[in-house]
Order: C-alpha cells, then sequence, then structure tokens
C-alpha cells in the first residue's frame, strides 16, 4: 500500500460512516495565528464549540508527514506548542509529507483536504486573499484559487482586513466563488462588522445554507466553495479608529523594513496584537468561536437536509486512526 495517504481520527470516521455532521478546521490558525501558550486552550474552545452546535469537529494537520483528518487532544497539543511549525498550504503537503515533518494547514490545505475527506462544511477566522501590494507584487493568496476548486463550504467573517478587501471580492467572483452574508447585505472585514463592500446574496439562517447546498449538490455543475460571511455584532468588532490608525502605521512599518512575501500577514497580525495591547486577538478569538458554533450549525442542517460528502469526493480510507 502507498505509505502517504490520509489518516482519520476514529471520532471522524465513524461521524462520516454514519453520516453525522462533521466540521472541518484548520490548525494555521492555532499554530500560527494565535499567541501561545493560549492557542492551544483557544483550539480546543473552537472544537467544543462545533461540538455544543451538534456537530463532530475535525480539525486537519500533518504529523510526522502524515495528513490527519480530525487531529486528537495530543496531535493538536503537538503542532500547537512546538517550536518552527511548518505552514502547509495545498503546494505544500506532498514536499512536507516526503520529508516527515510536522505541519500545520491552512485554509487553501484544509478545504482541499476537507473535500477528499468528504467533509462539506469548513469553519476559519478570515480567509487570505489579495494583499494590498499586489499591482506590482502579483501577492495573492492561495485560498482563492484553491476555492474556486473545491466545492467545500466555507464559514468566514470575510478576509482579513490587513488585505485589499475589494480587489478580492473581484477575484472571487472572477473565480466563480459565491459569497453570502449571513443575516447581512455587506462583507464582513474580520476585525471589523463591515468592510465598506455590499453582497448580492445574503441568507437567514443555517438552514438556508444548506438549501444553497443541496441546490449545489443537485446541479451537479462543477463549482467552487459556499463562502458564508458572518459578521461580528458591532459591539464586539475592533473599533474603527483605532483598526485604521494601526492599519496604516502598519503597512508603514512593513514597507519601511521591507517586510515581503508570506511573511506580510504574520508580521500584520502581530503588529495588531502589540498595537493594540491583545485586543486584537481577543477579537479574532472570539470571531473564530461564533463561526466554529455556526459551522456546526450548517452541518447539522445540511444533514438534516439529506446534503452529504462532497460533489466528486468522498472518503478515502487507506488508513484511519491508531
Amino acid at each position: 500500500m502507498n505509505e502517504f495517504h490520509i489518516r482519520y481520527g476514529a471520532e471522524t470516521r465513524e461521524a462520516i460512516d454514519r453520516g453525522r455532521p462533521v466540521v472541518a478546521l484548520e490548525s494555521t490558525l492555532v499554530a500560527h495565528g494565535l499567541p501561545r501558550p493560549d492557542n492551544l486552550d483557544v483550539a480546543r474552545a473552537i472544537e467544543q464549540a462545533v461540538r455544543a452546535a451538534g456537530a463532530v469537529p475535525a480539525t486537519v494537520g500533518m504529523v510526522g508527514g502524515e495528513l490527519v483528518v480530525g487531529l486528537d487532544d495530543a496531535q493538536l497539543a503537538r503542532l500547537a506548542t512546538a517550536e518552527g511549525m511548518a505552514k502547509l498550504s495545498v503546494r505544500d503537503l506532498a514536499v512536507a509529507a516526503a520529508a516527515g515533518v510536522d505541519g500545520a494547514t491552512t485554509v487553501a490545505s484544509t478545504s482541499a483536504v476537507a473535500a477528499q475527506a468528504g467533509i462539506g462544511v469548513f469553519a476559519t477566522g478570515g480567509l487570505g486573499g489579495v494583499h494590498r501590494q499586489a499591482t506590482t507584487t502579483f501577492d495573492e493568496s492561495a485560498d482563492l484559487v484553491t476555492l474556486a476548486r473545491t466545492p467545500v463550504t466555507v464559514v468566514c467573517s470575510g478576509v482579513k482586513s490587513i488585505l485589499d478587501v475589494g480587489a478580492t471580492l473581484e477575484r472571487l467572483e472572477t473565480l466563480g466563488v459565491a459569497v453570502v452574508g449571513y443575516r447581512t447585505g455587506r462583507f464582513p472585514g474580520f476585525y471589523r462588522t463591515d468592510s465598506g463592500f455590499d453582497l448580492a446574496w445574503s441568507v437567514g439562517s443555517p438552514a438556508d445554507v444548506a438549501r444553497v447546498m443541496r441546490a449545489r449538490a443537485g446541479h451537479a455543475v462543477p463549482t467552487g466553495a459556499l463562502v458564508v460571511a458572518n459578521p461580528l455584532p458591532t459591539d464586539e468588532q475592533l473599533d474603527p479608529a483605532v483598526h485604521d490608525e494601526v492599519l496604516a502605521s502598519a503597512l508603514s512599518t512593513m514597507e519601511r523594513e521591507g517586510v515581503t512575501g508570506k511573511a506580510v500577514t504574520p508580521f500584520l497580525l502581530a503588529y495588531f496584537h502589540e498595537a493594540t495591547q491583545g485586543r486584537s486577538v481577543e477579537v479574532n478569538v472570539r470571531i473564530i468561536l461564533r463561526n466554529a458554533a455556526l459551522a456546526g450549525e450548517v452541518a447539522v442542517a445540511a444533514a438534516a437536509a439529506g446534503v452529504t460528502g462532497m460533489a466528486g469526493g468522498g472518503p478515502k480510507w487507506a488508513a484511519v486512526g491508531r
């Protein structure tokens, strides 16, 4: 048997086998997006938010070169606490597996792995997108092209507000990725409730999202992701004036220090953390907990509506949890 395969946690495999609702979760948020040592507690709280909604959480990551869908607590702790954790997008998965390393999966790679595993709902904080300097750097997240070819439902709070939100929405439209606001006609701005951009479609309940998923499956037309944009309540967002002031300072500092490529997003998020004295991290945690809860509700509604697995995908049981 090929030594390279996806391993499924025992709970995840049982849930998929029985048609129970499952929500995929990324591990980069835990390994790279939140400060230690609180990141592990937050990771556990995210999984608990999915469980409280009636679904099974399946955090995705790579352990010793092996892709795991449904990390157990020890594996989750390993990825959350180890130094120098690799950040794995889709293009990195095979190379990292061959090298036998540990790694945290991004939005792009988690979406792709979830689709392969037959998991139709994925929760994250904010998507990657088009960077503000993209007209000269061509810097655009792999999240966008991956979502264009991956029929997964992603619950998020828009794209990270450090990005060019308008350009990102244009790219999502060009790539054929459907975006619906959850109880809003405006696109959320991650730390901010409203990014300033309108949306063509909105839904009002998890059952509404499930109906869209069912229609997509019934049409059997090749399609990409469904992005469910879930804004923070206005009283939970980062103060917009503070946000704009910090962002302007962060962008200026980044340019002065010559930060580019993969280092841009971690640099800007860390700058926000320091400049807001941790308030941005508190908002980030609220974002992902709310999205995990909503994703759990969507997964439950989708299961009740008879939406199972992924169009063109499905679980491939090369191996199960030890």
